[in-house]
């Protein structure tokens, strides 16, 4: 296993609302990805008040490479939560909010009247905040992403994850051409809706695979890209080949805003989710600029 560099350090803070924001999610039984993917931001993000809330339970049905959240056979969806979700983004009176899901391969529709229900029920709760959400693929299901972008978020976000040659030892169940679909497809039906994308890096990827993807996601209409740090999750995991340098870091940002991308957030600590609302607003001010 290759050691950790000093850049990849970081404190996490502690708190009063840190610690407030995991006792309420836990009360009101909700779960947020920070947690049950282990990101590196969860305290960070905890202690300015935000979080990305994960629904549909905390158990996938795949079993991605890469990703810490647990595997296996799912529960039955909670009718309730929707409204939970929306009454503690009011009590943390959170003005931008990021909503995402373990994959339900097992349900008709993959969840996508989970999302729509989650987005009505905050727009009727909090109707001033912005939402992201971030999605499965929904095995490519055309209609399941109609219902998703009809109740109205304001980001789309599907990632990636890495560059299609890797796709067979990291994303075995997922389809790299199936995704940039899924983005396109959301850009032409709601061309007012910001569409993102996410990259991890240090799986083996080269230089010239990154150029690639940014450009094949820029052609299927994608607004914005994060990059981040892959870092493995456990010995079980998909390995760390390489801890990419922060220098890398602003030469791949650079890269992203020549293609033509409106808003980049790289840096090894980068999530999908990480300055979420600061993508989205810088994402909308180039739209009215152009």
């Amino acid at each position: 296993m290759i050691e950790k560099p000093p850049w990849l350090r970081k404190k996490l803070p502690i708190g009063s609302m840190v610690s407030g924001m995991v006792d309420g999610m836990e009360k009101n039984r909700l779960f947020t990805i920070c947690r049950e993917a282990c990101c590196p931001n969860q305290g960070e993000c905890f202690s300015k008040g935000t979080a990305t809330f994960l629904i549909m339970g905390n158990v996938c049905t795949r079993n991605c490479a890469f990703c810490a959240v647990a595997h296996g056979i799912p529960g039955r969806i909670d009718a309730g939560e929707p409204e939970r979700i929306a009454r503690e983004i009011e009590r943390l009176k959170l003005s931008f909010v990021v909503i995402t899901s373990v994959t339900r391969d097992d349900l008709p529709d993959g969840g996508a009247q989970c999302f729509s229900d989650v987005i009505r029920a905050i727009r009727k709760q909090c109707p001033g905040v912005g939402i992201e959400v971030l999605i499965p693929d929904f095995q490519g299901d055309p209609s399941a992403l109609a219902r998703v972008l009809d109740a109205g978020p304001d980001v789309l976000n599907h990632n990636v994850e890495t560059v299609p040659r890797l796709y067979p030892r990291v994303r075995p169940r997922a389809v790299y051409e199936r995704s940039l679909r899924l983005l396109q497809r959301a850009g032409e039906i709601h061309p007012s809706i910001v569409t993102k994308s996410g990259l991890m890096v240090g799986m083996g990827e080269s230089g010239e695979e990154m150029e690639r993807v940014m450009k094949d996601l820029h052609a299927a209409r994608c607004d914005s890209l994060t990059i981040g740090q892959y870092l493995c999750p456990s010995a079980t995991h998909f390995p760390v080949v390489e801890y990419i340098r922060p220098e890398m870091f602003e030469e791949y940002e650079r890269m992203a805003l020549e293609i033509g991308f409106k808003s980049v957030v790289a840096s090894p600590f980068v999530r999908s989710s990480y300055m979420a609302e600061a993508s989205y607003r810088q994402a909308m001010g180039y739209r009215k600029k152009s």
